[in-house]
């Protein structure tokens, strides 16, 4: 009887070339872990990141499409980050368990429990670390509404709970200490998602307000599904002083992005107060933001569509931040 092909085999000629490929793009342009030197902290919206097809390179009739080819390829990213914030893990935790074992007992993970209904998607939020470098710090919640915001009459009110609820970690580094507060707004109409976005930075600037006597640093990131800077939804996630490095106005979200504007589809976004915004919240030194284009490495024996890759890899792709410790 064959054995059952597993993730930990060695793989096929054609994709090690690739996840080799891989490996030394991002070794060309992410910044290297340097202990007690500097922090990354980075987000991905991973596509449906559930279930896997136990073969290195799924078939058209196999599903799901996320293959080991391109969980490997996940994996290899995600390595690279010392805290990484990732939306869309489903009820079906297959891909997460293979990425723990393969990333090894030095990495730790949190998350939320699926949510319910269906604009949740049963979707989860997770957070997985390396724990060489960071270390939960004692804080995990999910972020609720007050009561009487709900109440409040105005043609932008949020009327509801957010529709899935932001999920913040606390996490400690040398001597810092960062709380990450992770998000997955609601897609639909866009003048839908406003009052949601509006709530949220409202939400973030009273917080960062009761944990500014801390001194506790503060970010916001996830997918939060905005168009384009400039527009309804990205002047209300900024209208209370939510800051986004300069650097990543000109990183592409989405695969399916392939006008010359980097700011079209701007849905990814790390941001946190600033000194001159009315809440400073953060004291890390910021050094540097980026993404990483994963397409030009992958999969490249095959003609796929985009659509095909957004099942295999993702249909965003990661955003990171740089601190110097």
């Amino acid at each position: 009887m064959t054995a059952e092909l597993t993730i930990f085999d060695t793989p096929p000629s054609q994709v090690q070339a690739e996840l080799d490929r891989l490996e030394a793009a991002l070794d060309s342009e992410l910044p290297r872990k340097e202990l007690d030197r500097n922090l990354l902290i980075a987000t991905w919206n991973i596509r449906a990141f559930g279930s896997v097809t136990k073969k290195w390179t799924a078939s058209g009739s196999d599903s799901p499409k996320r293959d080991y080819r391109g969980l490997r390829a996940i994996i290899e990213i995600v390595s690279r980050f010392d805290v990484i914030a990732i939306q869309e893990v489903s009820g079906n935790l297959r891909s997460l368990r293979y990425m723990m074992k393969c990333l090894g007992p030095d990495w730790g993970f949190l998350m939320t429990d699926v949510t319910l209904g269906a604009a949740g998607h049963h979707e989860r939020m997770a957070f997985v670390f390396d724990r060489r470098r960071v270390q939960p710090s004692g804080l995990a919640a999910e972020l609720v509404v007050q009561p009487e915001w709900l109440d409040e009459i105005a043609v932008d009110a949020l009327t509801r709970q957010f529709v899935r609820t932001p999920y913040a970690v606390s996490f400690k580094s040398g001597s810092q200490t960062f709380i990450l507060a992770s998000l997955h707004v609601d897609y639909g109409d866009s003048s839908g998602r406003v009052p949601e976005l509006k709530a949220i930075a409202r939400w973030m600037e009273d917080w960062a307000t009761r944990l500014n006597r801390w001194h506790q640093n503060f970010l916001v990131l996830g997918d939060f599904n905005i168009d384009r800077q400039g527009d309804a939804l990205w002047d209300a996630f900024t209208s209370t002083g939510l800051t986004v490095p300069a650097e990543l106005h000109e990183v592409r979200r989405s695969i399916f992005d392939v006008t010359a504007d980097p700011l079209d589809k701007y849905y990814d976004q790390i941001a946190w107060f600033e000194a001159g915004s009315g809440t400073k919240q953060l004291n890390m030194e910021y050094s540097n933001a980026g993404g990483f284009d994963f397409l030009p490495y992958m999969y490249t024996d095959l003609n796929l569509s985009k659509s095909s890759l957004s099942f295999r890899l993702s249909d965003h792709y990661p955003l990171w931040v740089e601190f110097l410790l």
